[in-house]
């Protein structure tokens, strides 16, 4: 999964693609890389970062959508507004990616008549709050239940287990600490639907690495991806694609047990 950020202030590369020109061009150089999906997000979920409107989205997203669905891969669209999944859907979307997991009022309900895949994430408190001070008991027990429960109340809704990927969210309301515990028991999570991992670049790998630049984080990037990969996560969200795939196939070739 390849990441399109029609922002000004994502984390990583915030107003690099923020125009909707520059962004079509970025996914269809990602899908050139090897994305099978790409991620297209109009409202950036950095911590510390302020919600966007409505319509300030959908005028980010949507052009891109419209831009990007002639490409071969998989559109999905990062957004926990359910007015943004309705009309993406709409638009011919094939995936919501939620951070919310569904959980705001009328996601379920935009979502569930459709057949598009969708990824339920983990996050403590919101975008704005959840790196204020983390705190689990038990992160992987918590987190995994969490999960468990948002699972299960899509299939409440009706909405079949196979459209379903669940994200432990690493970053989202976690310490270093915590983000460690949950990436060593990821194996554990694909008891509950297959696992999205998206760690590229985040301040994780900083912490371990000491590159405090996102841009510098590639080569830790890359590694933590085939170490997901290793443990049985099936979708990988990253921003160098390249670089990713390739490492995949040296692991495929050499190192995976077949």
């Amino acid at each position: 999964m390849g990441i399109v950020n029609v922002t000004p202030d994502s984390f990583s590369d915030g107003g690099l693609f923020n125009q909707a020109t520059a962004a079509i061009e970025h996914g269809l150089r990602l899908r050139e890389e090897g994305a099978d999906i790409l991620d297209i997000g109009g409202e950036s979920t950095r911590p510390g970062a302020a919600p966007v409107s409505l319509q300030e989205e959908l005028d980010r997203v949507m052009p891109v959508l419209e831009g990007l669905k002639d490409c071969g891969a998989a559109l999905s669209v990062d957004t926990l507004k359910p007015q943004v999944m309705t009309a993406v859907l709409a638009a011919g979307a094939d995936m919501i990616n939620d951070v919310n997991a569904l959980r705001a009022e009328a996601s379920l309900a935009a979502v569930a008549s459709s057949h598009c895949g969708l990824c339920l994430m983990h996050m403590q408190g919101t975008p704005g709050t959840m790196q204020a001070a983390p705190q689990y008991e038990d992160v992987v027990v918590e987190v995994g239940h969490f999960l468990q429960q948002r699972v299960m109340a899509c299939q409440a809704a009706g909405i079949d287990a196979s459209r379903l990927l669940i994200d432990p969210g690493f970053g989202f309301g976690k310490t270093l600490q915590h983000n460690i515990f949950l990436f060593k028991k990821l194996a554990a999570f694909a008891d509950t639907a297959p696992v999205l991992v998206g760690v590229s670049r985040k301040s994780m790998i900083g912490m371990i690495t000491g590159q405090k630049t996102a841009s510098d984080r590639l080569a830790g990037s890359v590694m933590a991806a085939v170490m997901a990969a290793s443990q049985g996560a099936a979708v990988l969200r990253v921003h160098d694609v390249r670089a990713t795939a390739d490492a995949l196939r040296i692991w495929q070739a050499l190192g995976a047990e077949q």
